[in-house]
């Protein structure tokens, strides 16, 4: 671990080399140079007198005081004075060899040293020495403002944070005070920017050398040279060492050297990256009798010191120690041991630590269960997070933070509604949403399909005033998408560029999936050739992924497979998800052995396939009535000891679990698939449910698909008016399509049966987007095949329309017609138009779906359109 604690090594009794300058923290390895000259170096220290100790001392003090009083701003904040901010700007604006004399004309009498120091800490700030440098040389040669200690001292600051190449100038800076004024102060400047440049020896020998000549160091002194050799790792410097130097300190008779909080952090830092434990417990003993209270730092040091050496349960008992002879630690010290339990999923002894902290008296904080819950959600423990969190309520009041670590553990684990049941909790007690709240229930929403929750959460954002980010708009297109609602995903997509949100390439895959999932590919297309020629934004793995899946639920076989292709000449490593979308592909283009090797392929690369792959291979093999290659796969996922899911699936497929406690493991694994998220169950369920059809399972199909309803994977499907009875299936396999359809049309009949009036006409959707206007819709797979289902079932009482080629709809006089023939039955026991019962599985060897009988184009029930012209003209308006 880095020695954070280290960064602040000067206390404000120097020249406050870090505390002034604040920095971008460095590397703790830093270049090494030639100790060579360190010896011509070091020696312009041995020129300091050694009678001057006494006076230089008492001058160290003032000087640190003065220190301390200055104000500590940096410019440009509007707090430096008029004076100060105009001779920055001046400054910054004077090119190379221009006239710093100019520069200070006007303002010479009005500006003290103090104002000078502002001027340097600014350009420290900046990084910008060289003026530094000028200002300074200027300074040496004017008696009104010839510079002090302080200001030499900032200026070996400047310097010395520039490299090793520098150094030498810090050295003409030092020797540039005489000897008579150099005080702790200087000096201990001068070692920091040794050890800020990792030459710790030089440190060491520059305080060695101090001492010598009188000086009396400081603890910021110390605590410099500490650092520089704590942080030292080629060759790491003995532990030792370190010891000596603190003894060192301990034993000065002077109040200045005694060991602080820095030097204790220091050392703690130095035994935690050596995972000396021992000595760890040593110097927090050490620290307590001194009266020097531990800070969070040091805590953490403590407990990383202990976990290197793998004897965490000590520090429990330290903690415990400490409790009882009234050093209760503070809540810091009892999270940084609970979270270093937690990354290494220790949960037992986390939950532990929180009873001890109770134990001992120390109130828990916000900070402290929150590693607890995300922990539970990591390990996927929701109910211990309820539970928890519950605890949490009696005991300290959740902050936003806790929140949003509720709102991404369980948007993890896929209960979308409760994150947004949380957040509308979140609002009624009274804590503020951040944009990170919004964000996380926003990416919710949209993988959960709740497109009206992410309307309300954008509603929330726009009146509190918080402009709706691009994630935040990704997820409210992805909900959308879910819904299949195309053109409001679209217009929330556009809208996003008037408040100024640009789509990242999250939301433009976000909406490419919407169409994607509908087979809608000339709009996914579209939207990538915006994405690509528009934004400058290039496809990702994600991109060809919806491409893919677009182009196979639209059965555009072939482009799909070269999508796949360029997915792969684009140097995109294809995951389970592009492995399952080419194997879909193969699969409904009816290719055994292309199929085989994807699965295989499939197989090599993750421990077990999903079950959509195996399903999508069953529906193969049942097409094609290899029935000996169906039932092996079956078996091989019944005896599959890694998934419980692939044994309920098997078994559920084989008409094993239809008994009632059986068939709630079967709903328990069908409502585990949605929480991967719509896009994951919707796949899921379509693949099963064509399995299912194909092995001629109906009764379980329709069970299963009642299920889909259910958790609202299809809320398209259904749409009841008084003007139109409609079944949209476009986001459907074939099989789940003519489940869907054969459910919808025994719903049908005992609508027709009933007294209810009748609409204009009853519609079934197989195809939206562009390709509605296209007559080639009719030869692909799910408009042929439904087409043909509805009227081998009732008789040619469904045609295509001239208006919409994605539809297939029948009019109210043929309904009319139905209801007629129904009514005519006088009673007859009839369950519906469709029988929807459970077949055995057919043998080895059956001829079910290739018989020459069963071939049939789709083209045989196709009506004369001059037939229904003057009926279609009438319903345009619908």
């Amino acid at each position: 671990m880095a020695l954070v604690s280290t960064a602040t090594v000067a206390s404000s009794s120097y020249h406050c080399d870090l505390l002034l300058f604040p920095t971008a923290r460095r590397s703790w390895r830093g270049p090494r140079r030639s100790r060579g000259a360190a010896g011509a170096r070091l020696a312009v220290l041995e020129r300091a007198g050694a009678g001057a100790g006494l006076a230089a001392l008492e001058r160290a003090g003032a000087a640190a005081a003065a220190a301390r009083r200055e104000e500590v701003v940096p410019a440009g904040n509007g707090r430096n004075s008029y004076e100060v901010e105009s001779l920055i700007d001046r400054l910054s604006n004077l090119p190379p060899r221009g006239s710093i004399a100019r520069c200070l004309e006007t303002a010479r009498h009005r500006l003290t040293l103090q104002d000078f120091a502002a001027v340097y800490r600014e350009f420290s700030r900046r990084g910008d020495w060289q003026r530094s440098l000028r200002l300074f040389k200027y300074m040496q040669r004017q008696s009104w403002c010839l510079p002090d200690e302080h200001i030499h001292a900032i200026v070996i600051g400047v310097l010395g944070r520039q490299g090793p190449a520098l150094l030498d100038k810090c050295l003409e800076v030092f020797h540039d005070l005489p000897a008579d004024s150099r005080t702790a102060l200087s000096c201990t400047s001068l070692i920091a920017a040794y050890a800020r440049n990792a030459l710790h020896e030089e440190a060491r020998a520059l305080l060695h050398q101090m001492k010598t000549a009188g000086v009396a160091p400081t603890a910021a002194t110390y605590n410099t040279v500490l650092a520089a050799c704590a942080r030292a790792t080629d060759p790491p410097v003995p532990f030792d060492m370190l010891l000596g130097l603190f003894a060192e300190m301990r034993h000065d008779v002077s109040p200045s050297v005694r060991p602080d909080l820095t030097t204790y952090n220091t050392l703690l830092a130095a035994a935690a990256v050596r995972s000396l434990a021992d000595q760890s417990e040593k110097l927090l003993r050490t620290m307590l009798e001194a009266g020097v209270s531990p800070d969070t730092v040091s805590y953490r040091h403590i407990v990383d010191a202990f976990a290197s050496a793998g004897n965490l349960s000590r520090v429990a008992e330290l903690f415990s120690e400490m409790a009882s002879t009234g050093h209760t630690p503070e809540a810091s010290a009892y999270l940084g041991l609970m979270e270093a339990h937690t990354s290494v999923g220790a949960t037992a002894e986390a939950v532990a630590v929180l009873r001890q902290m109770q134990a001992d008296g120390c109130t828990p904080t916000a900070a402290t269960y929150r590693v607890l819950l995300d922990l539970y959600g990591r390990q996927g423990r929701f109910d211990g997070v309820r539970e928890l969190f519950r605890e949490m309520r009696t005991a300290v009041p959740p902050d936003t933070a806790t929140y949003n670590v509720l709102f991404r553990v369980f948007g993890d684990g896929g209960f979308f509604k409760e994150v947004v049941e949380l957040f509308h909790d979140m609002l009624q007690t009274g804590v503020e949403p951040d944009m990170v709240t919004c964000e996380n229930v926003m990416a919710a929403c949209g993988r959960g399909g709740l497109h009206e929750d992410a309307r309300e959460v954008l509603e929330y954002m726009t009146r509190e005033g918080m402009v709706p980010t691009a994630d935040a708009y990704t997820g409210l297109v992805e909900a959308l998408g879910h819904a299949a609602m195309y053109e409001e995903a679209y217009v929330a997509f556009n809208m996003m560029t008037e408040i100024g949100s640009l789509p990242t390439i999250e939301t433009y895959n976000a909406l490419a999936n919407a169409y994607a999932r509908g087979g809608l590919f000339q709009e996914a297309e579209a939207i990538f050739s915006r994405m690509t020629n528009n934004a400058g934004i290039q496809k990702n793995k994600f991109s060809f992924d919806a491409l893919i899946e677009a182009y196979c639920q639209g059965a555009q076989l072939d482009d799909a497979v070269k999508a796949y292709m360029e997915m792969r000449k684009s140097r995109f490593n294809p995951d389970e998800r592009s492995l399952e979308g080419v194997l879909n592909a193969y699969c409904i283009a009816g290719v055994i052995d292309e199929s085989k090797e994807q699965f295989e392929e499939l197989q090599s690369s993750v421990t077990v396939p999903s079950i959509i792959a195996y399903c999508m291979m069953l529906s193969l093999y049942a097409r094609n009535d290899r029935w000996t290659d169906a039932y092996d796969l079956l078996e091989e996922m019944k005896t599959n000891r890694a998934s419980s899911t692939h044994q309920v699936i098997a078994s559920l497929i084989k008409g094993e679990y239809d008994d009632s406690s059986n068939w709630q493991m079967v709903e328990y694994a069908l409502e585990n698939s949605t929480l991967e998220g719509c896009d994951y169950s919707l796949r899921f369920f379509n693949a099963l449910l064509d399995v299912l059809w194909w092995f001629g399972q109906k009764a379980r199909a329709a069970r299963v698909l009642d299920h889909a309803v259910k958790f609202r994977l299809f809320p398209e499907l259904y749409r009841d008016t008084k003007l139109i009875w409609s079944l949209d299936v476009h986001r459907m396999s074939v099989g789940g399509a003519l489940v869907a359809v054969s459910v919808w049309l025994n719903k049908l009949y005992d609508r027709l049966q009933g007294d209810e009036d009748l609409p204009q006409l009853a519609s079934v959707v197989v195809l939206r987007g562009e390709m509605e206007k296209s007559t080639i819709t009719r030869g692909l797979p799910t408009a042929k095949v439904v087409y043909s289902f509805l009227n081998d079932t009732l008789s040619a009482s469904f045609h295509f329309p001239k208006w919409n080629k994605g539809r297939i709809i029948c009019l109210k006089s043929q309904l009319k017609k139905l209801q007629s023939a129904i009514d005519s039955l006088n009673g007859s026991a009839t369950a519906g138009f469709v029988p929807l019962t459970n077949s055995h599985l057919p043998s080895p060897g059956s001829k079910i779906y290739t018989r020459e009988a069963q071939v049939d184009n789709g083209t045989g029930h196709l009506p004369d359109e001059p037939l229904v012209e003057k009926k279609e003209s009438e319903l345009l308006a619908l």
